[in-house]
C-alpha cells in the first residue's frame, strides 16, 4: 500500500503508538491501515461412503480437485460462508456439521476452515461457473495427486483416518509448522 484509502495521501510504514507491529499509517489523516488474514470457509460433503469434490474452473490450481470452499463475505458467519461456497461450487444445499479443520497458512495470510456436511442425497451439479466438474468419489478413488491445496489434502486425510478409528476429531494446525517438521524429519 502506497496511498491511504481514506484520503489518497501517501502512507508511511511504522509501529503506531500502543501497537507492536509495523502498519501503513497515513501521513495526512493518521488512519492506520490493518491488513489481516482472510478466512476460507468450506465443507467436506459426504454421502454413503463417498466424498464430493469439485474440479476448479478458476485459478489458482485450475483443473485440480478441491473441496467446495472460498473466501467469506462480509456479514456472514463461518457456517453461512461454507454453505454458500458449497452451493456456488457444487450446486448443493447443505447444513454444516462438525468442524473438521482450522488450518492457518501464515505465508499467504489465510485461515482455511472446513466443516463436515452430510448430503441428503447424491444429487449435485455436473459443473458450475466455479467448477469444471463436480463428482462423488469413493474413499479409495480420491485423486490424491490431483488435489489442489495442502489444506484440502490434510482435511481429507484426517477425516479418513478418523473414520477408520470411528472418532471424528477437530484439527487445528499451522501449515508452515507442519511443512517445517517434514523437512527436519
Amino acid at each position: 500500500m502506497k496511498y491511504c484509502s481514506e484520503c489518497a495521501h501517501p502512507v508511511s510504514y511504522l509501529i503506531p503508538s500502543g501497537d507492536n507491529r509495523e502498519r501503513a499509517v497515513c501521513d495526512h489523516c493518521g488512519t492506520i491501515h490493518y491488513v489481516n488474514p482472510r478466512i476460507i470457509a468450506g465443507t467436506l460433503p459426504v454421502f454413503e461412503g463417498q466424498v464430493l469434490l469439485c474440479k476448479r474452473a478458476i485459478e489458482p490450481r485450475k483443473g485440480y480437485w478441491t473441496l467446495p470452499a472460498g473466501f467469506m463475505e462480509k456479514g456472514e458467519t463461518l457456517e453461512q460462508g461454507a454453505a454458500r461456497e458449497t452451493l456456488e461450487e457444487a450446486g448443493i444445499h447443505i447444513t454444516c456439521g462438525q468442524l473438521l479443520s482450522s488450518i492457518s497458512v501464515p505465508h499467504i495470510s489465510q485461515v482455511h476452515i472446513f466443516f463436515l456436511a452430510h448430503m441428503t442425497g447424491p444429487e449435485h451439479a455436473a459443473h458450475t461457473s466455479e467448477s469444471l466438474e463436480v463428482k462423488l468419489f469413493s474413499f479409495d478413488e480420491i485423486p490424491w495427486d490431483e488435489i489442489a491445496f495442502p489444506t484440502v489434502k490434510k482435511t481429507l486425510k484426517f477425516y479418513l483416518e478418523d473414520l477408520a478409528h470411528s472418532s471424528i476429531q477437530t484439527r487445528v494446525l499451522d501449515i508452515q509448522f507442519e511443512e517445517r517438521l517434514k523437512k527436519t524429519n
